[in-house]
């Protein structure tokens, strides 16, 4: 029994400090999505008409959904660069940094000229300023996650982190909020200029980011073993089936999120004839729910396990991909709010609340950062940033949403094989200063 007590002191654990950790995590985060998910919103509807001008409608979407995915394509760099600069000099200094490359690239974005004012330079600037979005995000989950869980008692490290997740809901809320708000203000100039004040609002939120992200005390970095050359490399070498897995992982999480938020707005307004607002309203809905459900999650994988949890998540994923298109095709939106919360609030909002202690725990201290962060962003690439263009092409081949349905429920399935995989020999939380 006095062994059990003294566990959280042997760790370092400290609550103010747990707390203000995962505070800043979790502030962190909301502004971080609320900046990244934004293009996506205003893709579907906008960035296709004001900065493309191909020979067809389909062209422009496809393009514009393309842009979305270079983002995707730049987070393994921004992992690979400041998970090494989080290693070597500490995951605060880094989330400063990538709070303000975040937040300058957003503004600008809000500032660019369309298509018929600079002509092709338009798109140019609009997929370096994505680019740089991306590099940005790829840089924050590892840091925030780790700063969370390595702060955590052990035996809620889930729950502390789950801050992370929860901020991406909330950035998920704000951002589709500010979308609709702007719709209804600007009415007919939402396409000329409304769109852009939810960019250029962002200024604010990361002043209000960083200022949080000061009260944070972190320790100076581990010392390392310079033999090991850079600390992705030792990660690589040290753990090299864990990128594969963390992969795997993601791939349910990935598809179920970026085909409800995103591919399924252009397809309900340009396929199906809903109003344009429609699946917006439903994307606040599973954002507004995913604040509570993540936590939740968080905490039931801390008591009963994240093998559970994640299996069966991913399995609730899967049998729930044919009724939401079927419900979206009907055109009904009771069936449809249904489906899309079985789906993004059970299958997608329970794995992502055991993803910070289950991915960082695959590495080593001396590169948990580096390792983490590119593995988590490679996926993200591989697994999230195509899926819209990749969905939009099945539909376009398939002439329907079948083909879409069956790709989230491959990847599903996937997930769930993955999960059963990994965590069949992790019962316990594992002690992360054991991998050092």
């Amino acid at each position: 029994m006095a062994q059990a007590t003294a566990a959280p002191e042997s760790t370092g654990f400290d609550q103010r400090q747990a707390r203000r950790a995962a505070s800043s995590s979790f502030v962190g985060a909301v502004v971080e999505w609320y900046d990244f998910l934004l293009y996506g919103l205003v893709a579907a509807t906008v960035f296709n008409k004001q900065f493309f001008a191909f020979e067809s409608a389909s062209m422009d979407l496809l393009a514009s959904f393309a842009v979305l995915g270079v983002g995707f394509l730049f987070r393994p760099l921004g992992g690979l660069f400041f998970g090494h600069m989080g290693d070597r000099l500490g995951r605060k200094r880094v989330l400063y940094l990538t709070m303000t490359v975040m937040g300058v690239a957003t503004v600008l974005i809000g500032l660019l000229p369309t298509f018929d004012a600079v002509g092709w330079w338009a798109p140019v600037f609009l997929v370096l300023l994505r680019a740089l979005q991306g590099f940005a995000v790829g840089g924050e989950w590892g840091g925030a996650a780790l700063l969370a869980v390595e702060n955590a008692p052990r035996h809620r490290r889930a729950l502390y982190s789950s801050g992370v997740q929860v901020g991406y809901a909330v950035g998920l809320v704000m951002a589709t909020g500010a979308v609709t708000i702007m719709q209804s203000v600007a009415g007919e100039g939402y396409e000329a200029w409304g769109w852009r004040v939810p960019f250029v609002a962002a200024g604010v939120l990361i002043a209000v980011g960083l200022w949080v992200r000061s009260s944070v005390y972190e320790e100076p970095p581990a010392p390392r073993d310079q033999e090991e050359g850079l600390p992705i490399v030792a990660a690589i070498r040290k753990h090299p089936r864990a990128f594969f897995e963390i992969i795997g992982l993601r791939c349910v999480e990935l598809f179920s999120m970026y085909i409800v938020t995103t591919f399924a707005v252009s397809y309900a307004s340009g396929v199906l004839g809903l109003e344009r607002s429609f699946m917006i309203d439903i994307a606040l809905l599973v954002g507004v729910l995913g604040i509570f459900f993540i936590p939740f999650f968080a905490y039931l994988s801390d008591r009963i396990g994240r093998r559970r949890v994640y299996v069966a998540a991913s399995l609730v994923a899967a049998a729930s991909a044919v009724p939401f298109f079927l419900t979206l095709e009907a055109g009904n939106a009771w069936g449809v709010a249904l489906s899309a919360v079985v789906l993004i609030n059970i299958g997608h909002d329970a794995v992502v609340s055991t993803q910070q202690p289950l991915i960082t725990e695959m590495f080593g201290k001396e590169h948990r950062n580096s390792g983490a962060s590119v593995g988590y962003q490679v996926a993200a690439a591989l697994a999230g940033g195509f899926t819209p263009f990749i969905a939009t092409w099945l539909a376009e081949v398939g002439g329907g949403w079948h083909l879409v349905a069956a790709y989230l429920v491959a990847g599903s399935l996937v997930s769930a094989a993955v999960a059963a995989w990994v965590t069949r020999e992790k019962s316990e939380p594992e002690d992360l200063e054991s991998k050092a």
